[in-house]
């Protein structure tokens, strides 16, 4: 005979030949588990140990770190000349050396009194590098803190392609050199070289304004 609490649950009583109950545990004892209970035991394992490595053929590994895309490029001809035709201050496009790639555009409102537009072009030099030139009518100082955050600290002078550049660089931000050109104000800022600043200021100066 068997009695049961209610529900037939695992708390179960047997009788033993005596007529003595006793407590049938729920679980089987380890010496009277069969090869089935192992099979079944073991499956859960071998499904999860196959689907960590399912993931592990998914994640490449490469040792050179990641790949190097080339950098995006844009049609600075057309965006330049949209600017020329747009805009009421002079617009210059520089003919950069073999290597150069004009990769990004914008044209900002510089605000304060003397403030105006800033028709800017990021260019990715050969090595790299990265340098943004900006072409404004808003005065000199104020390009300076729309283009660069806190650069105040002027540094020098030099002459590049004709013209004079104001040097400006302080530790913690990018450096910048600013020329005035009368009508327009010439802004280039970047992580490049110095000798990659030249290339671009000579190069912007060379240009003849677009026509409109």
């Amino acid at each position: 005979m068997i009695l049961a609490d209610g529900g037939g649950a695992a708390g179960e009583f047997a009788a033993s030949g005596g007529g003595k109950m006793v407590d049938v545990p729920a679980d089987k004892p380890r010496h009277l588990q069969s090869s089935r209970d192992l099979v079944l035991s073991i499956v859960p394992l071998v499904l999860i140990s196959l689907a960590l490595a399912g993931v592990s053929r998914a994640c490449a590994f490469s040792p050179g770190g990641p790949s190097s895309a080339p950098p995006p490029t844009i049609d600075v001809t057309r965006v330049l000349a949209d600017d020329a035709r747009l805009l009421s201050f002079p617009i210059r496009q520089p003919q950069l050396p073999d290597g150069w790639v004009a990769n990004s555009s914008s044209n900002v409102t510089v605000g304060g009194t003397a403030g105006g537009t800033s028709a800017r072009v990021g260019y990715v030099t050969p090595g790299g590098a990265y340098l943004r030139l900006a072409q404004s009518n808003a005065a000199a100082d104020v390009l300076l803190a729309a283009e660069v955050p806190g650069l105040r600290t002027r540094t020098g002078a030099k002459q590049v392609g004709g013209g004079t550049w104001q040097l400006y660089a302080q530790q913690g931000s990018e450096p910048a050199w600013v020329s005035d050109q009368g009508s327009v104000r010439l802004l280039i800022t970047g992580s490049g070289s110095d000798r990659q600043f030249s290339e671009l200021a000579g190069a912007v100066l060379a240009g003849a304004p677009l026509q409109g």
